[in-house]
């Protein structure tokens, strides 16, 4: 519901730019139609007056699909044609002035809804079915004009993509570029998650069990009971560490609990083995797909184990929520700051969120805090 209300007002933020902007299109168009009639007969003149038209409603035009792209999170290519910008133009200024009467419409839809608590307090009532019924039709009005600020902005959005692309063709071009660089994030993420457990191994599990076959051979050529007892007993103890750290390896290759138990399960045991109190707050109501669930997974994991590490933090705050379409995961430290993103562990989250088409922000000024942001997109 809060997810809805914020849309909602990032749309109505974008009407009330584009209703100012419609103040200066529709003069522009009117006078760039009276310029080009005068001089439709003749190509000399229509070049020179279409040149500085052509200038002006691209700037217009740019200033639009900024608006689109902050507010109404619509984006469009840059490369149309000047002709294509004079035509989005000519048409646009109409939702501009649709959009200014919707907001009016809420405005006094919001006026008559709450008028019976002015009238109530001030006068005395002597209708109060008329009031009740102003008051309700109010309300009505309210409904209807927020339904219409989200029309209003997809009928904007269909104009956008309709004069000013991306084509079909253009948007294949960028699908496949997008493609081609996940591909090679995820490849590039295996190698060195690969060569991550080899060294996990290697460093660690091998290393114990060198220790305990010299233990164990040196228990069997002992000659001494007691002696032999006594290795045998270190050769028990360093078999339980090469099986916890084994565990440990098989944990950050992939958790069990994941499909035994679900995320929230997985993130409380990430938050338990932390040595940094972790607050969890998981606000998700139903489990997301298993794609979406393995990256959020990873992304709180090695997150939490990068703080631990690095920030010098005393409290970690890790947030799973829903989104609109997407599972928005945010991690929090209350760490000094400067982590850099492009580092080897921040940067592998990175591909590892671009390979479902996610986002992923780090935000960590000099004093802190670090927030590290992902949203994965799911159905």
């Amino acid at each position: 519901m809060l997810g809805i209300a914020r849309r909602g007002l990032r749309l109505a933020t974008g009407l009330v730019l584009g209703a100012v902007l419609a103040v200066a299109e529709l003069p522009f168009v009117v006078l760039a139609g009276l310029s080009l009639l005068c001089v439709f007969a003749w190509p000399r003149g229509r070049r020179a007056v279409l040149k500085p038209l052509a200038a002006a409603a691209r700037a217009l035009t740019e200033i639009h699909r900024r608006r689109l792209r902050v507010y109404v999170a619509a984006d469009t290519s840059d490369a149309y044609a000047n002709h294509r910008a004079l035509q989005y133009l000519s048409l646009r200024w109409g939702l501009g002035v649709l959009g200014a009467l919707v907001l009016g419409a809420a405005l006094i839809g919001v006026a008559y809804g709450i008028s019976w608590i002015f009238i109530l307090l001030l006068t005395d009532v002597r209708h109060p079915g008329t009031l009740a019924l102003s008051s309700i039709g109010g309300l009505f009005l309210l409904f209807l004009s927020l339904q219409g600020t989200f029309g209003v902005a997809g009928l904007e959005t269909r104009l956008a993509w309709y004069y000013l692309g991306p084509s079909h063709h253009e948007a294949l071009e960028r699908r496949i570029e997008e493609l081609a660089a996940t591909r090679a994030g995820v490849i590039f993420a295996v190698n060195d998650e690969r060569r991550r457990i080899e060294r996990d191994l290697h460093d660690g599990v091998q290393q114990r069990l060198v220790a305990l076959g010299m233990l164990l051979g040196r228990a069997l050529r002992s000659q001494d009971a007691r002696r032999a007892e006594q290795l045998l007993r270190q050769a028990h103890e360093e078999s339980g560490q090469a099986l916890t750290e084994l565990r440990e390896v098989a944990w950050r290759v992939y958790p069990t609990v994941l499909d035994e138990a679900g995320l929230r399960a997985a993130l409380e045991t990430v938050a338990e083995r932390s040595a940094i109190p972790v607050c969890l707050d998981y606000a998700l109501a139903t489990e997301p797909d298993t794609a979406v669930a393995t990256v959020a997974y990873f992304v709180v994991s090695e997150a939490v184990t990068n703080a631990v590490k690095h920030s010098g933090a005393g409290r970690i705050t890790v947030r799973v929520a829903p989104g609109e379409d997407a599972v928005l995961v945010h991690i929090e430290d209350d760490g000094p700051g400067g982590a850099d993103s492009s580092g080897s562990g921040l940067f592998g989250l990175a591909r590892r969120v671009a390979a479902v088409d996610g986002r992923f922000r780090v935000d960590s000024p000099d004093g802190g805090p670090t927030t590290i942001t992902a949203e994965l997109p799911c159905a």
